[in-house]
This record gives structure tokens, sequence and C-alpha cells, in this order.
């Protein structure tokens, strides 16, 4: 006959009301606009209830579940005693989010990646505040989804590196990083720089803005020249006046001046200015806009600058006016009003073609047919 001790008796009553304070703790640390499904279905079974303690993920993805995803076979997975990975599966939530905290579920949890090299990778930058899993977890599968996983595991430890990087232009990241290791396209031949693991978050989302603004310009351009540059070419006071036709001369100033022309792509197609190089002897000296200022009638010089947007000299500034004034300036602007400015569907088409073919769906952030809300959608995600 097995003797018992009085304080093992004592020990095995007390193991269940342990575990269930246990378990009530870990129930109220869940958001509280999911709270009532998560205990509702934590108090179908003792086995869902423990899933609080053991896999607070999956308790929610059975309270909370995605779209088009239906927990009953999964539920009964738990409530039979199947291993926690065999019920996963079922549900297909990624095993390493075991180890997130309740507080990262605050809404229905989608695919994320789950394979060995992943899991090993992403395990290293899971957040320590329960405050900033949520935010982890979203940037994380948005990532994924909009890049890949390289993206997802790079993403996770950024965050833990800088809780405040701003997520608002993840997509843009997300995007320049794919075409990174996609050589063979248009879009990563516009590339100054390319997206690597290495790269701090800071550094990634310069590198993606000025990528888009090339490509924004292109596609306001298209492929051809622009039509009416309304001057011509001229050279005064030893200086030539050159015009830069098409989004590859422009593209080319900018990356010898070092400024910023390629962001003129809205003006330049929608009428309200031209650019033209200013050389001395075949070399670049200054970089010219012509457009109108404020409520003056007429076309003016409305800058000039030299290399990293320096001030261009009193010299090239005066050959620069009277360049100008050699033309019939009162009637340049009579038939060159500003107007809408039009973006280039084929240029935007053959762009973004190889990143829809390999996602195999057209997302509604990048629509089929351009538009500048379209670009803005790209650059600022609301999330």
């Amino acid at each position: 006959m097995r003797m018992i001790f009085p304080w093992a008796a004592a020990r095995a009553r007390a193991h269940p009301v342990a575990r269930a304070d246990t378990v009530e703790r870990r129930l109220r640390r869940y958001c509280a606009p999911v709270t009532a499904q998560v205990r509702a279905l934590a108090g179908r079974h003792p086995r869902l209830a423990d899933l609080a303690i053991s896999f607070p993920a999956l308790l929610f993805a059975l309270a909370v579940p995605r779209v088009r995803f239906d927990p009953r076979p999964a539920i009964a997975r738990v409530t039979a005693g199947d291993s926690l990975a065999d019920v996963a599966g079922e549900a297909r939530l990624a095993l390493w989010l075991r180890k997130l905290p309740p507080e990262a579920c605050v809404r229905p949890i989608p695919p994320l990646p789950d394979g060995a090299l992943f899991r090993r990778r992403i395990v290293n930058h899971l957040p320590c505040s329960p405050k900033l899993a949520p935010v982890w977890l979203q940037a994380v599968a948005d990532a994924a989804v909009w890049a890949h996983d390289g993206v997802a595991v790079w993403v996770a430890r950024e965050l833990v590196r800088d809780p405040h990087a701003k997520l608002e232009h993840l997509r843009a990241i997300s995007l320049f990083a794919w075409f990174s290791g996609a050589p063979d396209t248009a879009a990563h031949a516009m590339m100054a720089q390319r997206w690597d693991g290495s790269m701090r978050f800071a550094t990634a989302l310069e590198a993606a803005r000025e990528w888009l603004t090339r490509i924004e310009l292109q596609v306001a351009l298209g492929d051809g020249p622009i039509a009416d540059m309304w001057l011509t070419p001229g050279h005064v006071g030893g200086f030539d006046f050159v015009a830069l036709r098409t989004a590859a001369d422009i593209a080319a100033e900018a990356a010898v001046m070092r400024n910023c022309l390629c962001t003129f792509g809205y003006r330049l197609a929608g009428n309200r200015s031209r650019l033209w190089s200013v050389q001395k002897d075949g070399q670049r000296v200054a970089t010219l806009s012509i457009g109108k200022r404020y409520y003056d009638p007429l076309l003016n010089v409305v800058e000039v600058k030299a290399a990293d947007n320096v001030d261009a000299s009193r010299e090239i500034w005066w050959a620069a006016r009277q360049w100008l004034h050699r033309h019939d300036v009162p009637s340049l602007w009579d038939n060159r009003l500003p107007r809408p400015a039009p973006l280039d569907r084929a240029a935007w088409v053959s762009t973004w073609r190889p990143y829809w073919v390999a996602k195999r769906k057209i997302p509604d952030w990048l629509p089929l047919s351009p538009s500048w809300p379209a670009f803005d959608a790209v650059w600022r995600a609301r999330v």
C-alpha cells in the first residue's frame, strides 16, 4: 500500500488552483476588444484554457480566426490532446509564435513563414516589450507578404533595435528590397543602391525614397522626350544651355550634380517646369529650372544650382537670364498653361509587371492603372 504524505496531498489539491490562477492572469493580458472571445473559448475545455500559458497566439487564433479559416477541426484536436505542433499545423499557425506574449495578439493572425531556417533566425529578434509585440508581429507579417522572408527577419531585427522606426514606409522598403533581388528588371536598373540585410532601417528608407523618386520621374515622362522645351538650346557668355528632355537625361544630370532633379516628375508632366543643363567646355557646371514664379505672367529663371545644390555664381545667373531673354518671352506662356499631370501607363506597367507576376496578384495598393495617389499609397501605407 502506497503511503501518501499530507504535504503531497495538499500540493496536489493546490496545483489546479495555482494553474487556474496562472491561466486567469494570462487571459487578462489579451487586449480588451478580444478578451470576451478568448475567454469564451478558454472556458469550453481545460486544454483550451491551458493554451493561454503554453501557446497564447494559438488560443487567440482559434478564438479570433482569420478570414476563410474554420477553427473547429483545430479546436477538436486540442481537446483530444494532440500535440501543439500538430494543432498549429492544422491552424496554419507558425510554431515560433508560441514564444510571443498575449499582448501581441490584437488582430487575426495571417499565415507567416515557418521554415526551419526562418524559425532559427526570427527567435533571435523577438520583442521584449509587450507594448511593441503587436506592432512587431504585424510588421513581420507585412514584410513577408510584400517582400520575402529575408525582409521579414530584417524588420524584426530593426524594430527591436529601433521601436520608433517609420513603419508607414515599410511597404516602400519592402518593394525596394524585392526589386533589389530582381536584377533583370527595369526597376532594378533605376537603383543607386540595393537593399541588403545589413542595412539599418533609416538607410533602407532613404535608398527606397530615392529609388521611388526615380521611378516616379520615369512614369511621369515615359520613354519619349519632352516635346516642347519652351526654349531653344543656346550659347551665352561661354556657357552652353542643353535641354534635359528625357527621364534618362534628368537622372544622369542628377547623378553628376548630386541634386534632387528626379523629384521634378510631377512638375514636368504638369507643364510647370523645364530643366536645362548649363555646361562649360563640355562639363556640367549648373542645373537650371525654368518656370513661373508666383503671380508673374512671364517665364522666369526659377533656380540655378551648382553641384550639391550650391548656389550658382552670378556669372552663370547672368548668362541664364541673357539666354532666356533672347526668346520672345511674352508669347511663351500663352499655350503652355499648367495642366493635369498624367502618368505614362506603359512605363507604369512595365515597371511593376515582374512584381505582379511573381506575387500572382495585382495588389489594391499597386493597381494596374497609374495615378499619383497610387504612388502615395506605395510610399506611405496606413498602418
